[in-house]
């Protein structure tokens, strides 16, 4: 089995996945030192990322702005990931690790600084823009390399820690965001992630090594130029239906416009990709997709974001609108869920490496669906310890996919396709998130308006499930994938 040696920034070498058949594959210091600075970062960007929810009301008092134009700060910052995630198969193939890494941080602790220190609306939205090019480019970082340092038999365990950063953080993001603006003012949500994010920018320069061979690619511009209308324009128009224009029932024609001009060029988008394949430039390799595990793991996740997306916009909603609870009790009544979800992350990873993603994700997506239909059942008086109870047991549903997905899906892949791959899984979610995210508000907001929040909310949740139906389906067509790419021990 071929073993390939990278050279690093400080002149050593990392060791990618050598290892001699038969010989226990182990991960070495140097690996375990990239992924837990990456790990870190990741936790802190996406942390970030659900941190605003919470403060928008705050946030329309003391700069002045009504509802609509607040709500840019969340909608400009997943427009800039939808934009940027594209791009990452790209930046990663073409600069070395300790570069966009630097890139990423940099971007992320300049945006955080701008934020804190914003003197009104505009800034402060310029600095979330900012703030999500950074965070757009962590989450395929960390996945590539994993994919690049770590051996296969290992994989499930160590993505099983990647979870505590995708789940843990935005679950942890309101509850955060509601202690300090209890005790501070907003700016302070900035000023206490600021430190965190230039901690593992100097740990990353001082110890980050470089991983891989950066290669020469040659970017598409007419690509890039797509990404904004294709990405851009799918997650703007679902995010205004999601009750982004003003609260209407029904989507307005600006979103309905920016929907049809999304479609229309994600079609142009995949069709110029298909073609620069013969050229082996495109900006992001669909080849992904010839991986039969790798399209199942994605619809997987899609359907698994959509549900998760859908709670985590939900039970807010019905918490506060409905039982009256304030901001930092609803934070804390959903981060049970959320920290078991991240927790059991590790335990499952390391599962999945024993058994395989069947048993997993069979059993999840089955109490991703028994929850969700739980959902549904909720009235005015349901008590709050059987909502958490239901959401740690959705969480626990989630955690049992997220992991199995994601590795399953990028472990059959060659090492030329894993950034893609990375950068394929990263934008699917971003879409299905605001997909399920619009369909969920969408419904809620137009049966309460005939027949009450709390028929709104049932009608909400009954959709969530017949969606989480298809999950079980997919969950039953997962296999065990062997590796193709050097240096991967076959199962």
């Amino acid at each position: 089995m071929s073993t390939e040696v990278s050279p690093t920034a400080n002149g050593q070498s990392v060791q990618t996945q050598g290892t001699k058949p038969g010989a226990p594959e182990k991960i070495s210091r140097e690996s375990v030192t990239v992924i837990a600075t990456l790990l870190v970062a990741t936790f802190v960007v996406i942390l970030n990322e659900t941190i605003m929810n919470v403060a928008l009301q705050r946030l329309m008092v003391e700069l002045q702005v009504d509802a609509p134009t607040v709500q840019w700060l969340s909608t400009g910052f997943m427009l800039t990931m939808a934009v940027v995630i594209p791009t990452t198969g790209f930046i990663l193939q073409s600069l070395s690790t300790r570069a966009v890494f630097m890139l990423a941080m940099g971007l992320f602790a300049g945006g955080t600084a701008m934020a804190a220190v914003a003197p009104g609306f505009e800034l402060l939205l310029l600095a979330r823009i900012v703030q999500a090019g950074g965070t757009a480019i962590m989450l395929p970082l960390l996945m590539t390399t994993i994919l690049t340092l770590v051996p296969l038999a290992k994989r499930g365990a160590v993505m099983g820690n990647v979870s505590i950063a995708i789940s843990v953080a935005p679950a942890m993001g309101p509850t955060v965001s509601g202690l300090i603006l209890e005790h501070f003012t907003w700016r302070f949500m900035f000023v206490f992630v600021l430190p965190v994010a230039l901690a593992a920018l100097a740990i990353g320069a001082k110890y980050l090594t470089n991983i891989g061979e950066v290669e020469k690619t040659k970017l598409d511009f007419p690509s890039v130029l797509l990404t904004v209308p294709a990405f851009g324009g799918l997650v703007y128009g679902l995010s205004q239906i999601g009750g982004g224009h003003g609260g209407q029932a029904g989507p307005g024609a600006g979103a309905i416009a920016a929907l049809v001009i999304g479609v229309v060029s994600l079609a142009v988008f995949v069709l110029r990709q298909v073609r620069l394949q013969k050229a082996e430039a495109p900006l992001l390799d669909l080849r992904a997709f010839n991986f039969r595990m790798f399209t199942v793991s994605v619809l997987l996740m899609v359907v698994a974001m959509m549900a998760l997306f859908g709670g985590v916009i939900l039970l807010p909603l019905y918490l506060q609108e409905i039982r009256g609870l304030g901001s930092l009790e609803t934070g804390l009544a959903l981060l049970p869920g959320g920290l078991a979800m991240g927790l059991l992350g590790p335990v499952i990873g390391r599962l999945f490496d024993k058994v395989g993603p069947l048993p997993l994700t069979i059993t999840g997506s089955i109490l991703m669906v028994a929850a969700l239909w739980q959902f549904s059942m909720l009235d005015d008086g349901t008590s709050v310890a059987w909502i958490v109870t239901l959401h740690v047991g959705l969480s626990f549903g989630l955690a049992l996919l997220f992991t199995p997905a994601f590795t399953t899906g990028l472990n059959p892949l060659p090492p030329h396709l894993y950034s893609h791959g990375s950068a394929i899984m990263s934008t699917t979610q971003q879409v299905a998130g605001a997909a399920g995210t619009a369909l969920l508000v969408s419904i809620f907001a137009v049966v309460s308006a005939t027949s009450g929040l709390v028929a709104g909310m049932s009608a909400a949740f009954l959709t969530a499930t017949v969606i989480a139906l298809a999950a079980v389906v997919l969950s039953a067509m997962m296999r065990k994938t062997e590796g193709t790419g050097p240096g991967h021990a076959a199962h």
